[in-house]
């Protein structure tokens, strides 16, 4: 099921009610956080087992670093660089790929709260293998090791997406407009008048604020205001609300296994 907006979804679940008795529970859309990391840290992943006839050995070192930012579009986060470093053929080259893959695997699972991890390079520079014992598989194991060694000694962060929003309300209901923005964590860019009586405001806001801003927003207006919003960057969450956002997805997630 499908609608136009917050109303649009709201008068279709009440239909679906007084026509056919199905009741619908609705919830806040998911907030797509991400993660990143603030600063380089080094990590070993090994990944050893022998068992009674052909064994698994891999073993690489890594080291990751924040991707600083294109000063031109310093809210864009390039997601991922990949470094073989690799020197005197101690992890053979048809090991490397394994390798990232396994990095990769890592970083769909970030450390804080399990959210995808952006913005990080990682250069491979060092490690072993055994002429029998090492396959893609034990060196994809190692870098998945590694990967989330390094993570947790490299600060990681918690990023939430920004919307620029705007909202054309009436003009005496500007002020009420603007302060309930203040208090949704929003950065007013500036109004515009566009006749009618009505202002356009401009505004950039945290997603997780606008979830439920439709009925607040016809309420503020007497059903007079309206808004779009699109995406403009991701930013780091304020610690405090961090710390809210991690407690939930560890809920979330022991909820899902129970």
């Amino acid at each position: 099921m499908a609608g136009l907006s917050q109303v649009h979804v709201e008068v279709i679940v009440e239909r679906l009610k007084s026509r056919f008795g199905v009741e619908v529970t609705l919830k806040p859309p998911r907030v797509p956080y991400q993660e990143t990391i603030r600063k380089s840290a080094k990590a070993h992943g090994r990944h050893k087992k022998q068992s009674g006839g052909r064994g698994q050995f891999g073993d690489c070192h890594i080291e990751i670093e924040p991707i600083d930012p294109d000063p031109a579009r310093p809210g864009d986060i390039v997601e991922f660089e990949f470094v073989n470093a690799i020197k005197g053929g101690v992890i053979p080259t048809s090991f490397i790929p394994a390798v990232e893959k396994g990095v990769l695997e890592a970083m769909s699972a970030g450390v804080i709260a399990g959210y995808p991890v952006k913005g990080v390079r990682v250069r491979v520079y060092d490690g072993s293998y055994h002429t029998v014992d090492s396959s893609e598989m034990a060196f994809k194991l190692a870098g998945s090791i590694a990967m989330k060694q390094a993570m947790e000694q490299a600060a990681p962060a918690l990023l939430e997406p920004i919307m620029l929003v705007t909202i054309s309300v009436p003009e005496d209901s500007v002020g009420d407009v603007i302060g309930d923005l203040n208090s949704r964590r929003g950065r007013p860019l500036g109004m515009e008048p566009v006749g009618a009586g009505m202002t356009d405001i401009k505004a950039e806001v945290p997603m997780a604020e606008m979830l439920t801003y439709a009925p607040d927003l016809r309420s503020i207006t007497g059903g007079q205001g309206e808004y779009t919003m699109e995406f403009a960057r991701y930013e780091e969450v304020p610690g405090h609300l961090a710390t809210k956002v991690v407690e939930e997805s560890r809920a979330e997630h022991e909820a899902v296994r129970a």
